[in-house]
């Protein structure tokens, strides 16, 4: 007789998420009290690498070598994760609606930690890495601190830029995806179209672009938006042809006209492919925005990176990259919350 325990019918269709656990989940496979002290104790490592083990990279001079050691951005920062760090362990031990997201945070900020502090070591420390390509996290966050007004100002050009480009790359996707996607006719003339445009790179279009007689701002946005609109049209359009025909025949025998068959049961039921869409459109936006704003703008983190990389302040071009990368984590995370919002009813039936 076989020893396997198989799940009784009525347990094995509940699906595994609602099952009940026999022990409560570890964030990132570690023990809680690892999880929640990691970021303390990754911070404090990180301060004995900054002040105990020398430069080996000749460092640049800078407005830094008027402060102490201590005083410089990059420890202060280090010191105040390491303080806010047991603030939180003490605060969800306290606290208990603050424990899952102190235990879930925690390992993601302690691998953080962790890749600035061995950033560190191979630049400043080690000089595997050289100047002036490659500073350390010191030079970078002062380069950050002392050029923060002019990076404030390409931030908000090239966020105004992003958001103008998107949004108008997300509604003629829309548009299209959903005139393609319902109309045969459209569908004819429209898929040719698609195959012909889409795979051009949106990139490639910038000797073009220049040779427009308008704003530098219209030539950016239509080259955002161009990059935007080919995964919106085909991911919206996939998602109207897949809407199940039952769907449609319920609600014509219950009497709706065309335009309730697309906004009321096409669409919705388009959605999860329409986010698809969205999410690709996003990544492929910021791939074209630093091209983008290479058209004759005079203000944008496009423009501020090749104007430093052009008077070898590498650390200046690395602060601006953060930069980058925070913003579009940010907008991605934010993207994520209106989709969880709007496909409440798709939570625990389908994940991506």
């Amino acid at each position: 007789m076989s020893s396997d325990v198989v799940d009784p019918p009525e347990f094995a269709a509940v699906p595994e998420e609602l099952r009940p656990a026999s022990a409560p989940a570890r964030p990132g496979g570690f023990h809680p009290a690892v999880a929640v002290l990691a970021p303390a104790v990754v911070a404090g490592v990180a301060l004995l690498v900054h002040f105990y083990l020398p430069n080996r990279q000749a460092l640049p001079r800078s407005w830094m070598d008027r402060l102490a050691a201590w005083q410089h951005p990059y420890p202060v920062l280090l010191v105040a994760v390491l303080a806010a760090s047991l603030l939180a362990a003490a605060g969800q031990w306290a606290w208990s609606p603050l424990r899952p997201w102190v235990r879930h945070t925690a390992p993601l900020l302690a691998a953080a930690l962790a890749s600035v502090c061995a950033g560190e070591i191979v630049t400043a420390k080690t000089a595997w890495m050289p100047q002036p390509y490659f500073p350390g996290p010191d030079e970078v966050l002062g380069a950050l601190v002392e050029d923060r007004s002019m990076l404030f100002e390409s931030t908000w050009h090239s966020l105004r830029l992003l958001l103008v480009g998107y949004a108008t790359g997300v509604a003629a996707g829309l548009v299209t995806g959903v005139l393609i996607g319902w109309s045969r006719r459209a569908r004819y003339w429209g898929l040719p179209l698609l195959k012909v445009l889409g795979p051009l790179p949106a990139t490639a279009l910038v000797p073009l672009v220049m040779l427009l007689p308008l704003p530098e701002f219209f030539c950016g946005t239509a080259l955002i938006a161009l990059a935007v609109w080919f995964p919106v049209t085909m991911l919206t359009s996939s998602g109207i042809m897949n809407v199940r025909v039952s769907h449609l025949d319920v609600a014509r025998t219950l009497g709706a006209d065309r335009l309730y068959l697309i906004l009321r049961v096409a669409v919705p039921s388009a959605l999860p492919s329409i986010f698809v869409g969205l999410f690709m459109g996003l990544v492929v936006s910021f791939l074209t925005l630093i091209v983008a704003e290479s058209v004759g703008v005079k203000a944008g983190l496009g423009w501020y990176i090749p104007w430093r990389k052009g008077y070898a302040d590498y650390a200046y071009v690395w602060a601006a990259l953060v930069i980058v990368a925070a913003f579009c984590s940010s907008l991605m995370t934010l993207l994520f919350k209106v989709r969880d919002r709007v496909l409440k009813w798709q939570k625990g039936v389908i994940k991506w």
